[in-house]
């Protein structure tokens, strides 16, 4: 009697194991529609702007400057003249080479007639015509003393703070201003060396900073440095912006992003997901003959974005997943699709969007 007593119980605990699918309770889910967007890998840093090109203009001599021919912040062109220094005997001196020269050129020139009329040799042609040469030789050794004198733009930039005055004695190394080509300027800044493989001349960026927030400023990487910092294992690189409107300035501090790696990826909400150890799984939705059901399948994900992860492995587009509710369910669950969640919704959003349209 006690045995069969124990019995009963059993039976009925395998009876309810053995119930047909039909029988078992269909769960209400949300669920997630899997499709391919475009994608990227996005990398951020800090870098420092650079002019396209500096210069501190100096002078290679020592003089007391007579002339200043610019003022603070005015844009030069290449060869204009910024800075004269005493040049009084330099002057001189040229204008004593250029009669100089003149005269040799003349002697030279008769020397040539006499000669084709054959009153004078070969030899006196030749000698009129060394002492043109040493004449003009002259005239441009007296030409470059006298330019050194004149301080020059080397570029087309715009200049900076002047630090000398009128009849201040010059001396080399002497900062006179300083010469920025702010045409395009460069930005440099580093990215760990893991990303190293990514980072390749042409790659677009888009550059902040706080001096105008709120704006993107676009740019292309230019250059890769060739080596990587031991220290902290990043490695430097180098992208170009344009700069037109000349509101970006040497120094300033800028952020930087920069899409790598485009592709088409498959994104499925991180609700979905049903972490295992170190595997994660899914609950897809599989038609059966009696409707739909659940089966879990194990997925490999990649990059994680805010509220969203990408599928690497285990399911293609078009497939739904369970998004809400998956915890409560095993393989093989007969379920009841409450709502789709759609891009930018959230579970919350989902159900009360089923709630409306069943009018509950």
């Amino acid at each position: 009697m006690i045995a069969k007593s124990l019995c009963y119980p059993l039976i009925l605990s395998l009876g309810l194991l053995l119930l047909p699918v039909q029988a078992q309770e269909r769960l209400g889910v949300i669920v997630s529609t899997l499709e391919s967007r475009a994608l990227d890998t996005r990398v951020e840093a800090i870098g420092t702007l650079q002019a396209n090109e500096t210069a501190v203009v100096t002078s290679i001599i020592s003089d007391v400057i007579s002339r200043i021919h610019f003022t603070d912040g005015q844009r030069v062109a290449a060869g204009d003249l910024l800075v004269e220094l005493n040049s009084r005997e330099q002057q001189a001196q040229l204008e004593e080479a250029r009669i100089a020269s003149s005269d040799a050129e003349r002697q030279l020139q008769r020397a040539r007639q006499l000669v084709e009329n054959r009153f004078v040799s070969d030899q006196e042609l030749d000698d009129r015509q060394r002492e043109a040469e040493i004449a003009r030789a002259r005239l441009r050794a007296a030409e470059a003393r006298l330019a050194d004198r004149q301080i020059r733009a080397p570029f087309d930039s715009v200049v900076g703070l002047r630090e000398v005055s009128v009849g201040t004695l010059l001396t080399p190394g002497m900062a006179i201003t300083r010469l920025h080509d702010d045409s395009r300027m460069k930005l440099d800044f580093s990215v760990p060396e893991a990303l190293l493989h990514a980072m390749q001349p042409g790659l677009q960026i888009a550059a902040g900073t706080a001096a105008w927030p709120g704006e993107q400023f676009a740019g292309e990487i230019s250059v890769v440095d060739t080596r990587v910092e031991q220290q902290t294992r990043s490695v430097r690189v180098r992208a170009m912006l344009d700069n037109a409107d000349g509101r970006l300035r040497p120094g300033m501090l800028m952020s930087v992003r920069i899409a790598t790696q485009p592709r088409e990826a498959l994104m499925l909400p991180e609700e979905a997901l049903l972490p295992v150890g170190r595997r994660q799984f899914v609950m897809r939705l599989q038609a059966a003959e009696t409707g739909l059901v659940v089966e879990r399948v194990e997925v490999h994900t990649g990059m994680r974005l805010p509220g969203e992860v990408e599928i690497l492995g285990g399911l293609q587009a078009g497939d739904q997943v369970v998004t809400h509710g998956a915890f409560r369910l095993r393989p093989g669950q007969p379920v009841s699709i409450l709502q789709e969640l759609k891009a930018g919704d959230s579970p919350a959003d989902a159900l009360s969007r089923a709630g409306r349209e069943t009018g509950e």
